[in-house]
């Protein structure tokens, strides 16, 4: 079984963290989420509280197949602002394991980081400056390699539908996909 930790910081945006979560679940993928604030809840960027499984401190995240990172500002930028979060992403992609980032976070936190230096990428629109080292696609999902980016918050359901054809294969995201009536939305 797959492995994924999303981290959580104050600010992070409801649906791009909650939907993958939710659809990697439903596909048999181990999500743990992490709380990378003091407190097991984490505050949203809409005022929604929601109590992490761990707290950072208690995570080794070597075992991880994904890491992922939500968007959602100030999320974003408490993300890249912890640097156990930081060197867990950079330590994850040099080893050649996957990392994903949607919204915001591919531009605050993997450009920066160097994760995204020469790759295709998307971001939330108006932060693509930021993705100066790497080629912007404004595709509201992006793979190159083992990096996974998604555009913003209606891309939250590609996002994680692609994360899940990844992580577990193509016939099981179409039928999660199919069993929530996203095909229908997209017909």
């Amino acid at each position: 079984m797959a492995k994924v930790y999303v981290f959580l910081a104050d600010g992070f945006e409801d649906v791009e963290a909650l939907i993958p979560v939710d659809v990697l679940r439903r596909g048999g993928v181990d999500v743990t989420t992490v709380s990378i604030t003091d407190f097991p809840l984490v505050q949203s960027a809409h005022g929604v509280s929601m109590e992490a499984d761990i707290m950072f401190e208690q995570g080794d995240f070597s075992d991880a197949d994904l890491l992922f990172l939500p968007g959602g500002m100030p999320g974003a930028s408490n993300l890249f602002a912890h640097k156990g979060v930081c060197k867990a992403i950079v330590d994850q992609h040099a080893a050649g394991k996957k990392v994903a980032a949607i919204c915001a976070s591919p531009a605050v936190v993997l450009a920066p980081l160097g994760i995204l230096n020469g790759k295709r990428a998307t971001c939330y629109p108006g932060f693509e400056s930021a993705l100066e080292d790497a080629t912007y696609t404004g595709d509201l999902v992006t793979v190159d390699g083992n990096v996974t980016t998604g555009e913003g918050p209606a891309a939250a359901f590609p996002f994680a539908y692609e994360l899940l054809a990844q992580l577990v294969d193509k016939q099981t995201s179409d039928q999660i996909a199919e069993g929530m009536r996203f095909k229908h939305l997209m017909a």
